[in-house]
């Protein structure tokens, strides 16, 4: 979005691999702005950077560098980037830095070995994760763009609280849940998502969650029975759905047609293994 909104005369280096060293961050830093770097030494490599800001400053060009994943860099290459913030002319600064990380990024920071890169950074922003109520008007918001009816029924009130408590309010987290929630929703062709099947979602996610192995009550005889059909069902040979449900032994809403069929519940009854 950013991106999107610069002027034309803004030139933008972004940098996302943060795994470099300093030498390796200045050649990245110039193949951005298509700069020639073949066989330059470090000194050289600062020394090229250095002359093609000053001739973007000549043409009226701000210079932007921007690295995400910021919380990756090691201090030697922090310093190396503070040292980028040294170049200027008498009157402005030559480049502008913009620093995006997670949370480890703050912690960094804030070690003594960086005080005066500390004292460099003009502006700080942080974006604190969702809260309960902006988590369920992030979810709806979502639902709008792609949804012109209903997009308030897809996901039931429990399923957004469970959803919540597991991401604690981190959109990427939001994202890959609800995903994964409506693609099981799809497979088992149901129009809700409950808060079963983003259990399920979630037990998948994180085995180590005790908290999603909770069993919560089944309201209907179709939700409680499992993916182990009973070879005796008259609909066994032409259920399309055993065959697509999935790993072996997990349980599972059966198809339409053995709702009724509630013996199938029955241990003493012969089931077979899909």
């Amino acid at each position: 979005s950013l991106l999107n909104k610069l002027s034309y005369n803004t030139k933008v280096a972004l940098i996302t691999n943060t795994h470099l060293t300093s030498k390796e961050l200045l050649a990245s830093i110039l193949e951005e702005f298509e700069v020639e770097i073949t066989g330059l030494t470090k000194q050289k490599l600062l020394s090229r950077l250095n002359k093609y800001l000053i001739t973007q400053l000549a043409e009226d060009s701000n210079v932007v560098l921007i690295i995400d994943e910021a919380q990756n860099l090691t201090f030697k290459v922090l310093e190396e980037i503070r040292m980028l913030s040294n170049l200027e002319t008498e009157k402005e600064k030559l480049i502008q830095i913009i620093l995006l990380g997670q949370p480890d990024l703050r912690l960094k920071l804030n070690n003594p070995k960086l005080e005066q890169f500390r004292q460099r950074i003009a502006v700080y922003y942080h974006i604190n994760p969702l809260n309960r109520q902006e988590t369920q008007d992030y979810i709806l918001h979502r639902l709008r763009l792609v949804c012109e009816n209903g997009y308030e029924s897809i996901f039931s009130q429990e399923a957004i609280e469970l959803i919540y408590d597991y991401s604690k309010g981190i959109p990427r987290v939001i994202n890959l849940v609800c995903d994964s929630a409506l693609l099981s929703g799809f497979i088992y062709n149901k129009k809700l998502i409950t808060a079963q099947i983003v259990r399920e979602v979630l037990r998948e996610r994180d085995v180590s969650a005790s908290w999603i192995e909770q069993p919560e009550q089944l309201n209907s005889a179709q939700e409680s029975l499992q993916i182990q059909c009973c070879c005796q069902c008259i609909h066994y040979y032409n259920c399309e759905l055993k065959w697509i449900r999935g790993k072996k032994n997990e349980r599972q809403i059966c198809c339409n047609s053995c709702v009724q069929f509630l013996h199938c519940n029955s241990d003493s009854v012969v089931k077979t293994k899909l």
